[in-house]
């Protein structure tokens, strides 16, 4: 069964939206995708943050292949970074699943109001 025209541009738009910020300030995945996708397409909290970890992947490569033509990519950097969040991501999403999802939308949203008031101050 296919998805629907409205389902498909909704993802298309949030993948949009995302994207946009992702390349603007470096954000876009969780703090994008994931309200996107719970507000606008009737995701669950651990649906839409397993759906971003695997839009992230598509995106991170177009978005690093950009920046490194321009000189801008540190590719040590990046593996110093990105090879250590495997573990985190693994450790993240075993306890992910023992939580409800009712408490992890309070969470994330809590985590996003601190992130805003940190960048506020």
């Amino acid at each position: 069964m296919g998805l629907a025209s409205g389902t498909i541009a909704k993802y298309a738009a949030v993948g949009l939206v995302a994207g946009f910020f992702s390349a603007l300030f470096g954000v876009g995945g969780g703090i994008i995708i994931v309200p996107l996708l719970v507000m606008f397409c009737a995701f669950e909290q651990r649906q839409a943050s397993a759906t971003s970890l695997a839009a992230i992947v598509v995106a991170s490569i177009a978005g690093a292949i950009t920046y490194g033509i321009h000189g801008e990519l540190k590719p040590g950097a990046a593996a110093l970074v990105g090879i250590p969040a495997v573990v985190g991501v693994l450790l993240g999403s075993s306890l992910q699943q023992r939580i409800s999802n009712r408490r992890l939308t309070y969470g994330f949203g809590l985590l996003l109001a601190a992130i805003a008031v940190r960048l506020l101050i």
